[in-house]
């Protein structure tokens, strides 16, 4: 194909056509066109943009550049939700048994993290012995028998999307709201879903800063996803503050198990029970959403859940005694220091991005992408906005390699909260649903 033209082409501006972009992506996933000219094109992309008709044409060209799961008929539907990331978002941990214990299936094929957004793999990685690259035949066997999944995308699934973000990576193509969604969208349509819901986060802490630039990206996704046949729905939710009490990746496990047992913190809690709310509305399991999230609060009281995640973890591999061993203990990091409060007062600022800063620089996320994590290290015990300290109570404590990290740490965290003598108003962390 004469791909120089589609660059010139999209560099003025114009649409190209759908055989066109089926053509380029199936030639770049073959290695028949360089990396250096389809930077040039993600560029062009980046500037110029992509209407919906090109936008749902490379969505479903990168889906088929691979593998798509087929699943045997099944009354369960094929459900799934995504996070745009953040500080302490564990939510995928809880809710995929929370959804199978509701009766439906859930492929949830997953990431890892990069820079200071936590990955889910990465949190996986720290319960001994658990698998997260799976082949096609395991993810499907174990869906179908335990009723859901967290791994990782094979090797032959969307390899296209692959390439492609390895290249937005480098060459600062990445904020395209076209290129996210069909990144995403691509993903999640090679799990050939009946619904899925999405969580697009806004604030200090989000990829996308503002709740306008989150509207635009969730409504690209849900329109999207419709049209390819898939019920989808997105939340605006705030990540300027941490999602529960504990960020990093061991700490984010504990919490999530926390959660499965009833003693979750309550925004974790909300959020979890919210996205299986919508999934059982959008799959017309229940009627209203108030319904559907007493469905839903029910089961996770059930304990049903809980079990269901031991299921879950043996089925991967993990050593599930180890992992109980684990839990024990108040911290598997050498050193624990807490942040004090200065003074009594409540808090009005806890900012995520900062926190996420620090657990990136103690080890606990990736300054480049194949670099090693250590699961151990984070923060917990966050006090959240609105709440009440007297001086001297804990606001966090820091879990770290040792005691110069732990109090390098230590100073900069403390920049992460503000205490004012007056209540502040705390905003909802579910901002507005896009239908």
């Amino acid at each position: 194909m004469n791909f120089l033209a589609l660059i010139e082409a999209k560099r003025e501006g114009q649409p190209l056509a759908v055989g066109d972009i089926d053509a380029l992506i199936r030639e770049f996933t073959a290695g028949a066109i360089p990396d250096y000219q389809m930077a040039a094109l993600l560029m062009a992309i980046y500037f110029r943009g992509l209407d919906p008709a090109e936008t749902a044409a490379l969505t479903q060209a990168m889906r088929d550049s691979g593998d798509v799961l087929q699943f045997p008929d099944d009354p369960r539907p094929l459900v799934d939700k995504h996070s745009t990331g953040g500080i302490g978002d564990k939510v995928s941990l809880p809710l995929a048994p929370v959804l199978a214990c509701l009766g439906f299936r859930v492929p949830m094929i997953s990431g890892r993290g990069l820079g200071i957004t936590g990955g889910t793999l990465d949190k996986l990685d720290a319960i001994p012995g658990f698998q997260t690259r799976l082949p096609v035949k395991q993810i499907i066997r174990q869906v179908q028998a335990v009723g859901c999944v967290i791994c990782g995308q094979t090797d032959r699934m969307v390899p296209a999307d692959k390439k492609i973000y390895a290249l937005r990576d480098v060459t600062g193509t990445v904020p395209s709201i076209p290129l996210i969604t069909a990144s995403i969208l691509s993903k999640k349509l090679a799990e050939n879903l009946s619904a899925l819901v999405l969580d697009v986060k806004f604030g200090s802490a989000a990829f996308m800063p503002t709740r306008a630039a989150a509207r635009q990206l969730a409504r690209s996704m849900v329109t999207l996803g419709r049209q390819c046949g898939v019920n989808t729905r997105a939340m605006l939710t705030n990540m300027s503050t941490p999602l529960g009490r504990a960020a990093g990746n061991w700490l984010e496990v504990k919490e999530s198990v926390d959660c499965l047992e009833g003693r979750g913190p309550a925004d974790l809690e909300e959020l979890v029970l919210t996205s299986a709310a919508h999934l059982l509305v959008q799959t017309n399991r229940a009627k209203t959403l108030r319904t559907a999230q007493a469905m839903a609060g029910a089961c996770l009281a059930s304990g049903a859940p809980r079990q269901k995640w031991d299921e879950m973890l043996a089925a991967q591999g993990a050593d599930l005694a180890a992992f109980h061993r684990k839990l024990k203990p108040d911290t598997t990091a050498s050193m624990v220091v807490a942040l004090r409060a200065s003074r009594t007062g409540y808090v009005s600022r806890c900012d995520a991005r900062i926190i996420g800063e620090v657990i990136r620089e103690l080890g606990g996320g990736r300054q480049i992408r194949d670099a090693a994590i250590n699961h151990d290290v984070g923060v917990d015990q966050l006090v959240k906005p609105g709440e009440r300290v007297d001086h001297g109570a804990v606001l966090a404590r820091i879990h770290a390699a040792g005691a110069t990290p732990a109090e390098a740490a230590l100073a900069r965290i403390e920049r992460a909260f503000t205490l004012t003598a007056r209540r502040p108003k705390v905003a909802p962390l579910v901002a507005e649903t896009i239908l």
